[in-house]
């Protein structure tokens, strides 16, 4: 039987102790493979706690592939293997210097920001707002900016907002941070699972209380997140990262049924990427169809403009705009007044539009540049392309007899960086493909990328 002692001071659900627990036994192969477990009704009595919790920890574990169900039979561990990474080899991805060509994915070319055009604005603000640079703005954010981006919004993601339910932050992890105090940090949270390991990070320092939601072809799986009993859905419906899925109407309309369903239950659309879809127009957002006021919107310019922008913002439904004004109108707006106005002239006067369609542009012929001398070389053969006709990044499925950490550690020895999917996995599950590479164009050239494919191919046919 399943024993271990539980702590009750409330620091951690019981059915996540229990859950830490069985999985940790898993992993150091105390729990042997197709080993049965106790009944939910056995180890409930036995740990003294109710079978709803065992049910909670039990669903978990199964999510992530640790065991599995047979009806009529009981739950049974899975055959778990954890790839091991030796100190060699750890030592030797760190040696950044070494790398020639760069295919990360958060990696920006700057010679692509429109330094004279941001010089030109930035002393124009200076000249113009000499006095209320030195004044401190609304809380949620200098109006002029905020009027900006709801044009902006209106315009290019067909969304009626207006600019008192916007709220500026200091990139989405500020404004994540802002969302968790608002609705509380009891609430459960749903993360995709593969997705952005900052935004499981941040939501896991701020609560205890996240879980994994699987993405299946059309994006989040809405039976998951009924069963983890999750209150609050962080989702990328216009490009899932790093799967690239781009979510239907009938999925959103799915999970907005869910929000639906029960009071204070809302989804948090994270619309990164959307500003770059090469073959159509970005699909609609899931606020544009929500009737109901459940779906919290975000952005960043910090993608688009600089990374060093670390300007965001969120459109709050008016219910919890009317909660953020009485909760937390003691907060400061945390992005200088001097980039604010800078970044509102910057959308108004039309340079932002034109950034963007010079990026599209660039990024394109990245891209097609990329899959061109895939397709073109040794390893149209052994490779398979996906999720390219979005993003600033396309997987790679390579079948060459190579693992994946041989194909990683093979090109980085040739000075190519390059990232797996299952990097992105917060959470392990059973079946995380291993099989499945992350090449992002944006931060390297086509001249760079012709080079790269040629020395990835030499490399891998010969494996």
């Amino acid at each position: 039987m399943i024993t271990f002692e539980i702590d009750n001071s409330g620091n951690l659900p019981i059915y996540m102790q229990i859950y830490s627990y069985i999985r940790k036994e898993i992993e150091c192969r105390n729990i042997k493979a197709n080993e049965k477990l106790p009944s939910k009704r056995a180890l409930a009595s036995h740990l003294n706690v109710s079978v709803v919790t065992v049910e909670n920890a039990y669903s978990q574990l199964v999510s992530e592939g640790y065991i599995r169900s047979e009806r009529g039979r009981g739950f049974f561990a899975e055959n778990y293997e954890i790839p091991c990474i030796t100190k060699e080899k750890a030592a030797f991805t760190d040696r950044l210097s070494d790398i020639k060509y760069n295919f990360g994915t958060g990696t920006a070319d700057i010679s692509l920001f429109p330094f004279s055009v941001w010089a030109k604005l930035s002393r124009s603000t200076l000249n113009e707002k000499t006095t209320d640079l030195l004044n401190s703005c609304d809380f949620r954010g200098l109006k002029q900016l905020r009027e900006e981006i709801a044009h902006h919004l209106r315009r290019f993601r067909g969304m009626n907002v207006s600019p008192d339910r916007i709220v500026i932050g200091a990139g989405s992890e500020y404004l994540i941070g802002i969302i968790i105090n608002l609705l509380g940090r009891d609430m459960a949270y749903g993360v995709e699972n593969p997705g952005y390991r900052k935004i499981y990070d941040i939501f896991s320092i701020n609560t205890s209380r996240v879980f994994p939601v699987p993405v299946d072809e059309q994006g989040a799986s809405v039976s998951a997140i009924s069963g983890f009993g999750i209150n609050v859905l962080h989702v990328t419906p216009s490009h899932h990262f790093p799967l690239g899925v781009t979510m239907p109407v009938t999925r959103k309309q799915q999970l907005l049924n869910w929000t639906y369903e029960k009071a204070e239950r809302y989804i948090i659309e994270d619309d990164c990427d959307c500003e770059f879809h090469y073959n159509s127009r970005p699909s609609p957002t899931l606020q544009s169809y929500d009737k109901k006021g459940t779906v919290i919107y975000l952005n960043t310019f910090t993608r688009t403009i600089a990374p060093s922008v670390r300007i965001g913002y969120m459109v709050l439904p008016e219910k919890l705009m009317e909660k953020f004004n009485a909760k937390l109108n003691f907060y400061s707006c945390p992005v200088p007044v001097f980039e604010q106005f800078t970044l509102a002239k910057f959308i108004g006067e039309g340079y932002f539009e034109r950034h963007i369609n010079r990026l599209k542009k660039t990024f394109r012929q990245r891209r097609d540049t990329l899959v061109s001398c895939i397709k073109n070389s040794s390893l149209a053969d052994i490779s398979e392309i996906s999720g390219d006709s979005s993003g600033i990044h396309l997987l790679l499925k390579v079948t060459n007899g190579m693992s994946q950490s041989e194909l990683i550690q093979s090109a980085l020895q040739n000075g190519i960086k390059i990232h797996s999917v299952s990097e992105y996995y917060s959470f392990p599950v059973y079946s995380i493909p291993d099989d499945l590479l992350i090449l992002g164009f944006s931060g390297i050239d086509s001249e760079k990328i012709a080079k790269a494919v040629s020395l990835m191919a030499e490399i891998w046919k010969s494996g």
